[in-house]
């Protein structure tokens, strides 16, 4: 074949495979779309090319151009839940979207506790393989990957639930998932984007951390690993970023046991990590998480000044804790099997603050303030309706100390809302501490049975 033609034969074909319309993994067949919201499809095509849309639910055909720097965008309305649709995206080629859901959509992150699935042996997650198949839950499953810039997609697919793609799906996002889907019967998507081990520095994006003195010093701070990334924004920018474009419904979240050795800095990491993402998303979607269970972290409190530093997130708009001191039969093991429980109370809050689902009691009971009284001390609680009850047995790890800061164990009473502390060899208290250990289980609860959050009324050095 002369030069030639072999040249012109490679431009055409090099020019064939530029003007081929392509769409980020996240628009696919199987996919979720956020119902009554508008929703961005977007992709590559040649600029200049004339991309169209059509969607069932409309009669109208969106249209936009493609820029010049080859990618397009355009934003749909869609409808209350429902499905399953055909969209067709259409440029000088065509592809049909199928089995397109409308639903509620949630991304799931954090660490190995969100990361934990039924290949890990949960017990909860073996129970449900016979009985999950579910074509309204749609899972994501954006694989482990970081990088030093941000990224415009990840290959991961849409697959509906059921045995096969479960066993290696998050399990906290499960439960939370299939509880919403029966509670509220619309489809739901969930996109988990965990890694075990990393530090919530990973998840926020590297500027926000580097231009805070005070965040940047603690990241430095961060033990290297062979099995997770270290450096702030890895996994945002490769696992987070390619998602920003994608409406959600909102975000739950596990991780923390990273952060230990920080506790001190990281309400304002997290809270900074929360709005970061928000920004880039361009909305204030509600953000759930889970408060790190007691676990035997070494000497210190560490583990109960992080639990106190998540609590404090609490004032942050549009967050909620679920509280897991109850769910650990072994704070030896830093993976609490129990999921099930945790997804519930996750899928409580999304229920009762998101959805307005009403008579649903999802907060545990968290210290408001404190009187001292001639030789005691009474604490007053939020979302102790209905009162305060033990488990079994006397109120437990109860601590109360003098101005010479030396805790001893509590006599408690608990009446209602509040716990009037106690101790004989303490005469002038100064300050109550509950469960303030890296390891302590409580036996406290409000009426619903949601735990009592561990806290302290001082704020003394350990």
């Amino acid at each position: 074949m002369p030069r030639l033609l072999v040249t012109v034969c490679l431009l055409l074909a090099s020019l064939g495979a530029f003007a081929q319309l392509r769409l980020p993994a996240l628009i696919a067949d199987n996919m979720v779309l956020q119902q009554n919201a508008t929703v961005k499809l977007w992709g590559w095509a040649s600029p200049g090319e004339k991309i169209k849309v059509r969607v069932p639910w409309s009669n109208r055909v969106d249209s936009v151009v493609t820029s010049r720097d080859a990618t397009w965008g355009l934003s749909v309305q869609t409808p209350a839940a429902g499905g399953p649709y055909t969209i067709t995206i259409q440029g000088n080629t065509s592809i049909e979207l199928k089995n397109v859901l409308i639903g509620e959509v949630w991304v799931c992150s954090g660490q190995s506790n969100m990361e934990w699935s039924g290949n890990h042996g949960l017990k909860d997650i073996k129970a449900e393989l016979p009985v999950c198949a579910d074509n309204n839950i749609r899972f994501f499953h954006v694989p482990k990957s970081t990088s030093p810039y941000p990224q415009d997609d990840v290959k991961a697919k849409w697959a509906a639930c059921d045995s096969n793609v479960l066993k290696s799906f998050s399990a906290v996002a499960y439960f939370f998932g299939k509880t919403l889907k029966k509670n509220l019967n619309v489809p739901i998507g969930l996109i988990n984007t965990s890694w075990g081990g990393t530090a919530a520095e990973v998840w926020t994006p590297a500027e926000a951390v580097e231009k805070d003195a005070t965040l940047k010093a603690a990241a430095a701070k961060l033990t290297p690993s062979n099995h997770w990334p270290y450096h702030p924004g890895y996994s945002y920018n490769a696992m987070i970023y390619p998602l920003i474009q994608f409406r959600i419904a909102g975000s739950i979240w596990y991780q923390g046991e990273s952060n230990v050795g920080t506790a001190s800095t990281y309400t304002q990491l997290f809270n900074t990590m929360i709005g970061e993402w928000r920004k880039a998303w361009g909305y204030d979607f509600p953000f759930y998480y889970v408060q790190i269970a007691p676990y035997r972290y070494g000497p210190g409190i560490n583990g109960a000044l992080l639990r106190e530093a998540q609590t404090a997130t609490l004032k942050y708009p549009r967050t909620g804790m679920a509280v897991i001191t109850d769910l650990v039969d072994d704070t030896t093991n830093i993976h609490p099997q129990n999921k099930h429980d945790v997804g519930l109370r996750l899928a409580n809050w999304a229920l009762g603050d998101t959805y307005g689902k009403t008579g649903l009691v999802y907060k545990s009971p968290v210290y408001e303030r404190m009187e001292q009284q001639k030789g005691k001390i009474v604490v007053y609680f939020t979302n102790a309706e209905g009162g305060l009850k033990t488990s079994g047995g006397k109120p437990a790890l109860f601590f109360i100390a003098g101005a010479d800061k030396k805790f001893v164990p509590a006599d408690v009473k608990l009446d209602g809302n509040k716990a009037i502390v106690s101790a004989k060899t303490v005469k002038q208290p100064e300050a109550v501490r509950f469960s303030f250990t890296n390891s302590g289980i409580g036996n406290v609860f409000n009426a619903a049975g949601l735990p009592l959050n561990p806290f302290r009324t001082d704020s003394w050095a350990e």
